[in-house]
């Protein structure tokens, strides 16, 4: 088979999984649509439970009641479908990948997912409600707090996003050490910088209220020392980088991809 006909059957598979990754998405975003006025009842919770006596949540445009809920839909569409995109990217990826490079990038893509769904539970059921606690404690009396749902709805996606990322540190920290990268010393090292760092993106990536940014830089810093901890139990110190080639390896890999391209011949 020459370059052109590889090249082209790449593009075939990529297709498919694409499909199939969007065929999915649409298959969990209609339930979802269903019931989208309850999923954003669910995800205001937060602050209607904050909001003092005679605050509400109001639409300022004609069509935010349809769209706002719409939207949260296919958040939680792309939530409940996340096992089933993994999973279509990785059959498409992992012909071409080593042995060792299958044993490290497998177990690291479903681990990274999960905790990015643990970020967005704590900044849900921890961050948010403190939160709000704050925010409407000093509210001026007589001043009706009413936040708009669209507004509100971007405020909760960047915290979910900050707090996902932020869960995120120990797959990366891990990945420096496993590649070689950095040493576990260095990083032990560096730990002021990084507690000072943390801070600094809990105020880059929070509103503007010292809970906040507390309760992003405090689990971005211990996350930190986890992912520490992870990689000194799982890297050899003296083996050096954990990723080193094996003869043998390309052969697998390339017999894997000549065992599936004679399936999708035959």
């Amino acid at each position: 088979m020459n370059v052109d006909e590889t090249f082209i059957s790449h593009l075939v598979e990529l297709r498919a999984r694409l499909l199939r990754i969007f065929g999915g998405l649409i298959l969990g975003f209609l339930p979802c649509a269903y019931y989208a006025r309850e999923l954003y009842s669910l995800l205001a919770q937060p602050l209607l439970e904050k909001l003092p006596q005679g605050g509400q949540m109001i639409a300022t445009e004609v069509v935010t009641p349809f769209f706002v809920p719409m939207k949260v839909a296919m958040m939680a569409a792309f939530i409940i479908t996340l096992p089933h995109t993994l999973y279509q990217v990785w059959a498409f990826v992992a012909p071409g990948l080593y042995s060792h490079e299958k044993k490290l990038v497998l177990p690291l893509v479903f681990i990274s997912s999960f905790l990015f769904i643990c970020g967005m539970a704590f900044a849900y059921f921890a961050a948010l409600p403190l939160v709000f606690e704050f925010i409407t404690h000093f509210a001026p009396q007589g001043v009706a707090v009413m936040t708009d749902i669209g507004k509100y709805l971007d405020f909760v996606l960047t915290m979910f996003i900050a707090f996902g990322i932020t869960f995120e540190v120990p797959i990366f920290v891990v990945i420096l050490v496993r590649m070689g990268i950095v040493s576990i010393e260095k990083l032990k090292e560096v730990r002021r910088y990084v507690l000072v760092g943390a801070f600094v993106v809990g105020a880059i990536f929070t509103p503007p209220d010292v809970v906040s940014q507390f309760m992003l830089a405090v689990p971005l810093y211990l996350l930190y020392e986890l992912g520490i901890l992870v990689a000194g139990f799982i890297t050899h110190p003296a083996s050096g980088s954990a990723l080193i080639y094996h003869p043998n390896d390309q052969s697998d890999s390339l017999k894997a991809q000549g065992e599936n391209q004679e399936e999708k011949n035959g």
